[in-house]
This record gives C-alpha cells, sequence and structure tokens, in this order.
C-alpha cells in the first residue's frame, strides 16, 4: 500500500534545549485516517507542522506521499491541506465568499470556480447559508466551511488540529461525517490530533500515542485496547486513606496483568474480574484499606492513554478556552 506519511529519526529541538520530537518513526497509509493522541505539550503539533512545512526538522527524515517535505517542500503543498485550530475564515463575509478567496488563492481557474465551490458546499452541507456572514454561523458550521476551504483543491491528504474542539457532540458528529464523505468519495487521507477520545475510537483506522515527543504506541483502537488485557477493575477509596503501596501488594498476583494509580484509587487489569475481584478486596482488608466503590468495565482508549501516558487527557479548560476565543472572534 502506497504511504502517505513516514518519518524516520525524526528529531525537532527548539532554542537548543526543549526536544519536541525524539526520534519519531512513523508510516501512514494513503486513504486512511489517522488519529495523533498525546497530552499538551508531547509533539503533537510540531509534528503536524513539520509534515504541512511549516517548519524544519532538526535532524531525520519526513516524507508526504514520498516526497521530502524539507527538499521538495513546493509540490508537499500542492498534495496538502491544513486546518489549524484557529480561527481561518474571515466573519465579516459570507461563506461563499469565503470559499471564492481561497479558490483564488490555490489557483482555481475562474471558469471552475463556481462548481468546485458548489459541490464542498453540498458536501459540507452548507448550501443554505452560502451567502449569510459567517459571524452568524454556529461553531460546527464555521469548521465545516474551513474544512470546505481546505478541500476546494482536492488534496491527497488533509491535516486536522483537532478539527471539533470546542463543538457540542451533535456538531462534532455532522463535522465527522462531513470528512467521511471525502474520504470516501476522492480517497483523502485524513491526519488529526484529538483530545476526544471517542473521535479516535470510532473514526481512526490507526492512532499513534506521543508522549515527550516520543510515539509510546500505536495500533487499530481494537488492537490498543486489546493490549491491556481482558477487564479492568477500578477501586476507588475514602479520601486520605489511600495507601500507594498496595498497588506493589496487586501487583505480586499472578491474576493481576497490570495497576495503573490516580489520585483516587486504582484501576487493575485482570483476565478475569468475576475470579481476581474477591482476591483483591482481601488484600485491601487485610491493610485496613475501606473500599469507596469498584467497578468493572473492559478496556477504552482512555484506558490505554493512562497506562502509556500516565495521565489522562485534561480537555475541559482547553475546550472552553477554544471555545471562548472562537466566539469572540465570530462576534467581532
Amino acid at each position: 500500500m502506497e504511504l502517505a506519511v513516514q518519518t524516520k529519526g525524526l528529531v525537532k529541538v527548539y532554542g537548543g534545549k526543549v526536544r519536541a520530537l525524539d526520534k519519531v518513526d512513523l508510516t501512514v497509509d494513503a486513504g486512511t485516517s489517522f488519529a495523533l493522541l498525546g497530552p499538551n505539550g508531547a509533539g503533537k503539533t510540531t509534528l503536524m507542522r513539520i509534515l504541512t512545512t511549516q517548519i524544519r526538522p532538526t535532524a531525520g527524515e519526513a516524507r508526504v506521499f514520498g516526497l521530502d517535505v524539507v527538499r521538495q517542500g513546493s509540490k508537499v503543498r500542492r498534495l496538502i491541506s491544513y486546518v489549524p485550530q484557529e480561527m481561518s475564515v474571515w466573519t465579516d463575509i459570507s461563506g461563499y465568499e469565503n470559499l471564492l478567496i481561497y479558490a483564488k488563492i490555490f489557483g482555481i481557474p475562474r471558469h471552475e470556480r463556481r462548481k468546485v465551490i458548489d459541490e464542498v458546499l453540498e458536501n459540507m452541507g452548507l448550501t443554505g447559508v452560502q451567502n449569510e456572514p459567517v459571524s452568524t454561523y454556529s461553531g460546527g458550521m464555521i469548521r465545516r466551511l474551513e474544512i470546505a476551504c481546505a478541500m476546494l483543491i482536492k488534496p491527497k491528504i488533509i491535516f486536522l488540529d483537532e478539527p471539533t474542539i470546542g463543538l457540542d457532540p451533535a456538531a462534532r458528529k455532522v463535522v465527522w461525517e462531513s470528512l467521511q464523505v471525502f474520504k470516501r468519495e476522492y480517497g483523502v487521507t485524513i491526519f488529526f490530533n484529538t483530545h476526544y477520545m471517542d473521535e479516535a475510537d470510532q473514526y481512526a483506522d490507526n492512532i499513534a500515542i506521543i508522549n515527550q515527543g516520543k510515539i509510546v504506541a500505536r495500533g487499530t483502537a481494537e488492537e490498543l485496547k486489546h493490549s491491556l488485557g481482558g477487564e479492568i477493575i477500578t477501586i476507588t477509596f475514602e479520601k486520605g486513606i489511600f495507601k500507594p503501596d498496595i498497588a506493589q501488594e496487586f501487583r505480586k498476583s499472578s491474576y493481576v496483568k497490570d495497576v495503573i494509580v490516580e489520585e483516587e484509587g486504582l484501576n487493575v487489569i485482570v483476565s478475569d474480574a468475576e475470579s481476581t475481584l474477591p482476591y483483591l478486596i482481601n488484600i485491601l482488608r487485610e491493610n485496613g484499606v475501606p473500599i469507596g466503590r469498584v467497578s468493572i468495565t473492559r478496556p477504552t482508549l482512555d484506558d490505554v492513554f493512562l497506562k502509556f501516558v500516565g495521565t489522562r487527557i485534561v480537555e475541559k479548560g482547553r475546550i472552553s478556552d477554544v471555545k471562548h476565543m472562537r466566539d469572540m472572534i465570530r462576534k467581532g
């Protein structure tokens, strides 16, 4: 299969000190949807900016459809589109006028512009509001317009930096349904990072987790979840009672595959929760640790992220900040 993205030993150091990327090896198949997950500052945006030729790597190699992003940057830019987190449309003009400006920037011939613009408007569900000022659009409509602008040239690969951050679940679903249309009809490769685990789980063909500039896990959503084991026993304790050394006691058991420590308790990864739970409860009783709550679940991507990164993705503050910023820009 043709590779849309390939990196070998990719390194990016800022200011001679901060190593944002640390020997990243990565491949993404053409025509697939690929999600890059990681905490803030892990290197996600740096990697995306190198692949879109915005910045140069310090060392290593990065290719997009076989083209070197440094030596053949102009050719790479003809194949890609990029949708940043920041607002990339004008709010004081209409959606159609925004698309017309981008069509001119992209060099789309005059006689083709109307047809191309009408096509992306229809695919993104914006035909009915194309002549309305963007300042009247909802957050989800603005994001779809930004993606429509990026899709005017029918790129071979589109890079999306947190494509639905700050949107409500219904708006997120519409954005992704529209992206799936482009992927299906034009074979577009979708490379995105996100703070929403459910998006990666549902829409990504493959996922990589990056932490401190290194790729720490890679696979399909199911492969990553299966790598943790059969079931997860989550035990929370009364505040101030939790004893960290209990985790070590659990790890001694042949029934336990792994233990992930959180502030209020433990996530214990086991093959069979039903047979293992009585054993764990007995250890807690022997150590005088009162149990607050116990639950049993199948592994999720969030659990995978916690295992490899050591923390869960913090969504709330970042998302609300982005939403507030975009609302202020839209309202002028």
